[in-house]
Parts: structure tokens; sequence; C-alpha cells
């Protein structure tokens, strides 16, 4: 009765986990959610106050499908400054969450049977969007040994049906942040073979040692790259759902068209909210920043010490330990659930190559990541 093309789409192996979780703490039991990726900061009050005028203000009806003229330039400010990208208010669209944005973007470029290259981990969505799309995901290996960055000779992974090649840093699993020497290859690689790429750089805050670098702003990519970003995870705007991608002319009224037959426009008065988290104080940002920090020293020296292999991660606010001495992660994420009540993500959810691992997302207090780890010892003992 359903389509062939949401037939092959597997359930949200995150969402089932949280799920389990969210069932079990229904019913009285004190579990740890370390599931999803939602950062624990309330939104920041300068913004709840700029929202809440804007509705008092009578900012309740249709916007431009695109999004409001004041948040698009905005937007493109912050794109040319922060991250040198070459662009302008007219490449800006304004989506419902990035997650919106990358389904769009792979409902315009990908036909049947284009092949678009992927790391393995990755977010489980992407892979969703690129089946939903018709489209088939080609998973490149990345090196678990060198905090899985993108391996050296992509070019042996493309073929005549390559169209696209997928870059998220900070990367969710890994809290990965690839260095510019592995982002140079891809955009030689996409230069070369005529590729688009779809850079995913929602947890460009969130970043520890290392410094963020926009692929777009790479010579010859800002006619080949669509960027994706957002609120959610910068600004704690998770349910506020608000995204915007930066696309190619070349693209952008292919990208219009899906949005204004689909969604019509993003919560209009929810777009003001963005204009001020850009444009007003970044303190809340750099404080959210410092917090998750010391979350990840707690976490992964804890881990370290229950004896599981876990690089440090460099961005986001996740941890992805091996756990294979233990036995395969989605085994170990029924135990800890049903032995310690921690709530974990299995890494087989990311990709093949995650099938020892586990995702564990530190987006909560030190005291209760300090409480899990003397719950785990249970299942690492």
């Amino acid at each position: 009765m359903i389509s062939s093309r949401l037939a092959r789409v597997e359930e949200s192996a995150t969402m089932k986990s949280s799920k389990r979780a969210k069932d079990l703490m229904s019913r009285g039991v004190d579990v740890i959610n370390f599931t999803l990726g939602e950062p624990d900061f309330d939104t920041p009050k300068n913004i709840m106050d700029k929202t809440i005028e804007a509705m008092k203000a009578g900012e309740t009806h249709y916007s431009p499908a695109v999004g409001l003229p004041a948040l698009r330039e905005a937007i493109a400010e912050k794109l040319r400054t922060e991250n040198k990208i070459d662009t302008k208010a007219s490449n800006v669209m304004v989506t419902p969450g990035a997650k919106q944005g990358i389904f769009e973007v792979m409902m315009t470029l990908i036909d049947e049977g284009d092949e678009v290259l992927l790391m393995d981990p990755s977010w489980v969505s992407y892979d969703a969007c690129i089946q939903m799309a018709g489209g088939k995901t080609v998973w490149v290996p990345t090196d678990p040994e060198n905090k899985y960055q993108p391996l050296h000779d992509l070019s042996k992974y493309v073929t005549s049906k390559t169209k696209m090649i997928v870059v998220n840093t900070p990367c969710n699993p890994t809290g990965s942040v690839f260095d510019k020497s592995h982002l140079q290859e891809i955009a030689d690689l996409a230069n070369d073979h005529n590729l688009f790429v779809l850079s995913d750089e929602i947890y460009e805050k969130i970043i520890y040692d290392k410094k963020h670098i926009s692929i777009a702003s790479m010579d010859g990519m800002a006619d080949r790259t669509i960027t994706i970003n957002g609120f959610s995870k910068a600004y704690a705007m998770t349910g506020w759902r608000l995204g915007y991608l930066n696309a190619p002319a070349s693209v952008f009224p292919s990208l219009e068209k899906i949005q204004s037959h689909s969604i019509s426009n993003v919560t209009t008065f929810v777009q003001y909210g963005g204009i001020e988290a850009l444009t007003g104080p970044q303190d809340t940002v750099l404080n959210m920043q410092k917090e998750f920090k010391e979350r990840r020293s707690v976490l992964v020296n804890g881990l370290l010490k229950l004896g599981l292999k876990c690089a440090m991660p460099d961005g986001a606010f996740y941890a992805y330990p091996d756990v294979g001495e233990f036995g395969p992660g989605a085994r170990i994420t029924d135990r800890l659930l049903d032995e310690a009540q921690v709530a974990v993500s299995p890494g087989i959810a990311f990709g093949e190559s995650g099938k020892n691992n586990i995702r564990i997302s530190y987006a909560t207090s030190v005291d209760r990541i300090k409480e899990a780890l003397i719950r785990m010892e249970k299942v690492f003992q």
C-alpha cells in the first residue's frame, strides 16, 4: 500500500532508542538519556523576547516562501564574514529546520540511480533522504585511528553515476572535524568530476580545539556547494524548527519550487527570533561551548577508565566509543538500558562500520554524566 521509495527507508534508529528510553521514563524509571542530539539549555531570553514581540506586533501571516528578507540578509552576512563564502541574500533560503533543507536538496538534485558519496559513519537521515529521492548511497570509509577523518584517494568511489558528496563537519556521530587537507581533496574531486557537495555545518559553533572551515569557501566550490545550517544546536532552538541553506543560483529556483509547494513558508514570527540570534549577543553560544567542552572531558575520560576505546571528539556533542570487546554495539545498547538504565544509540544506525560502536550524546549535565559512568560499570566490568 505504501510507496516503494518509502518502503526502502528504515525507521530512525536514534528515534527508536529515544522512544524506548522515554517509555521507561514514563513508567517512573530513572533513565539517563544520551540518545538525542538536543542541547539541554533554554533558548536565550533575547531570542524569545524578540519572537514574542513579533507575535504581538501581528507577524502571524504568510512570509515569502524563501524567508523574510531581513533574515536572509542576516544569514548572508553571517556566511560572508564568518564562513568566507561568497554569497548574497538571493542565494539563501530559510527552511523549517536543517533536516528539511537536506531533504529538499536531495529531492532537487538526485534522480533515480544517481550515486551519492556518504562518509561511514554518518548521521542517519542522509541515507534516508538519498533513498527517498531514488538515489543510491555509496559508503566511503573513514579512519577511526585518525578521529574518523575521510580516507585519502576518494576518487576510487566515483563512477559515471556519482552526483554528489555529503560533508558533515563537525560530524554526527563521531565529533570529527575534517582537516583542511581532507576538505581540499573533496573539493578537488568535486571540481574534477563536476559533482555537487552538500555541506551540513549545523555543529559549526560547537567546536573545541580546531577551526571550522566551510568547503564552499574553497576555490571553485561556491557554484557547486549547497551549505546547510540552522539555529537548533548553536542557539538551543531545536523545537523552533528554523534552518537555512545557501545554494548557487543554478539550483536555487528549483529548491524554491519544492518549498513553495510543500511548506509554503517557515513560521513567520519564529524568523524574527532567527534575526535576533544572528545579530544579537553571542555570549550564550560561547557559554554553551565551554560547558560542552567540560562534559566532553568528563565523559571521554570516564569511558577510557572503563576500558573502552574512545577518541576525544573535536566538535559537536557526541562520543563514539568502540565497545566491540564487550559485544556488538546494538547488544550493548540494550544491556545499558536494561541493566544500567542508561540510554544510548547503536553505532550501526550510522553505517556498517559502527557495528561495534555506540553513540553517546553528552547534552546533559556533568552530574548526570558522572552518575551514568558509575552505572555503566555494571556492563563494562
